[in-house]
């Protein structure tokens, strides 16, 4: 993950917390990042060759943001930059955010084995156990 910057730094010292980063911090305490990523690993490619994969971790994240927001991956890289509470939540610093190519073939690479269904499928359950 990458180095937080100053200004990163600066606004994560303010007092007043977003609806928004809120919502983030119940998802972060909620879902079960590392069940969701056990089908994934199989998949998801290796660093090698003088390319560094992104941590898998980071790019799930970065999914279900744009799944909760509906955001396109151009828009999606766009709030990464803009919006600080997204960055936290994905663990990213302003170096390290994906390009919107990285965040399709991310999105491809579940939708080709399969694994959309069954992510989303999980957290809802979660979401229901949690309501009850």
């Amino acid at each position: 993950m990458g180095q937080q910057r100053f200004s990163d730094m600066a606004l994560s010292q303010k007092s007043k917390v977003i609806r928004q980063e809120q919502f983030l911090k119940k998802m972060d305490q909620i879902i079960p990042w590392e069940i969701l990523m056990k089908p994934i690993r199989k998949h998801y490619p290796e660093t090698g060759n003088g390319w560094q994969a992104i941590d898998l971790e980071i790019m799930l994240r970065i999914y279900f943001m744009q799944q909760w927001y509906g955001l396109s991956d151009p828009a999606m890289k766009d709030s990464l930059y803009e919006i600080v509470a997204m960055r936290q939540f994905a663990g990213i610093g302003l170096d390290d955010i994906p390009d919107k190519i990285t965040l399709l073939n991310f999105r491809y690479l579940l939708e080709r084995h399969s694994l959309t269904e069954t992510l989303l499928r999980t957290v809802d359950e979660r979401l229901f156990d949690r309501r009850k």
